[in-house]
């Protein structure tokens, strides 16, 4: 992980592989409105640099991922205050899921609220073992605000969603896993790497193919089934014009490792 630093959002690289880092771990890397907007001008880079393949989002320290939104910064909010921060969260999120390359949720600890919203903007969920998961908003009066009610019910189910922000339920890793929250857990020690090398493996696929994928399955739960079936037509159309195309079959014929160019 990045070394701790005064900025609240901590950005690093290894090859074509990012690493985002929510970076405020005295206040176990909770979501204040200058945190939010320190990490869409984050991922707003990310998205303009044409070497990354593949991001891991994690926070800082081994307590929390993100333990949620700021409730300290909530409590002194008007409700049109409330509403704009609802929003500033609705845009950043939107902005990771967006990316034109896959995002990897590194579940270090805590990921309450705001963090599991963080993490189901991701692709992918990677938690530790020390992880707990929830969304437990409706104990303070609330309910989730930056996109929970609606990505919880399209990755597990419409009834287990409500339960879980009908009673604010916090689970750990193995009860996340099993009604698939999270698509693996891992020891704590070996979250970061297993992280990265799910990142690299990804980062490792043919970019033009993996952005549409993504781009395809991401309107699988909400498109009807005609709708998306021929959104899967344009996309294999236009990954079948790549250069990457070429280059996997004839490295496939050849029997040799595809060198991909990205285009």
């Amino acid at each position: 992980m990045p070394d701790a630093t005064d900025q609240a959002v901590v950005t690093s690289r290894a090859g074509a592989v990012a690493t985002v880092t929510v970076n405020r771990p005295r206040a176990l890397n909770a979501l204040d409105p200058d945190t939010l907007r320190a990490l869409a001008a984050a991922l707003d880079a990310l998205a303009d640099d044409r070497g990354v393949r593949a991001l891991v989002v994690t926070g800082a320290g081994d307590r929390a991922f993100v333990a949620g939104a700021d409730i300290a910064a909530m409590a002194a909010m008007t409700p049109a205050a409330g509403r704009e921060y609802c929003r500033l969260g609705h845009e950043v999120f939107a902005r990771l899921e967006m990316l034109p390359f896959p995002a990897v949720a590194a579940v270090n600890g805590a990921a309450l609220g705001g963090g599991l919203e963080l993490a189901l903007a991701c692709d992918l969920v990677l938690a530790s073992e020390r992880a707990r998961l929830g969304l437990p908003e409706i104990t303070l009066g609330l309910i989730p605000g930056f996109g929970g009610t609606q990505r919880l019910a399209l990755r597990i189910g419409l009834a287990r969603a409500r339960e879980l922000v009908y009673l604010g339920r916090v689970l750990n890793a193995d009860e996340a896993l099993a009604i698939g929250l999270v698509n693996r857990v891992v020891p704590a020690d070996r979250l970061a790497d297993e992280a990265a090398t799910l990142a690299a493996d990804l980062a490792s696929r043919a970019p033009m193919a993996l952005r549409h994928a993504k781009a395809v399955t991401g309107r699988a739960a909400t498109a009807a089934l005609a709708d998306g079936l021929a959104r899967e037509v344009d996309a294999f159309a236009a990954t079948f014009a790549t250069e990457d195309r070429v280059e996997g079959l004839t490295a496939f014929l050849e029997k040799r490792k595809p060198l991909w160019k990205g285009r």
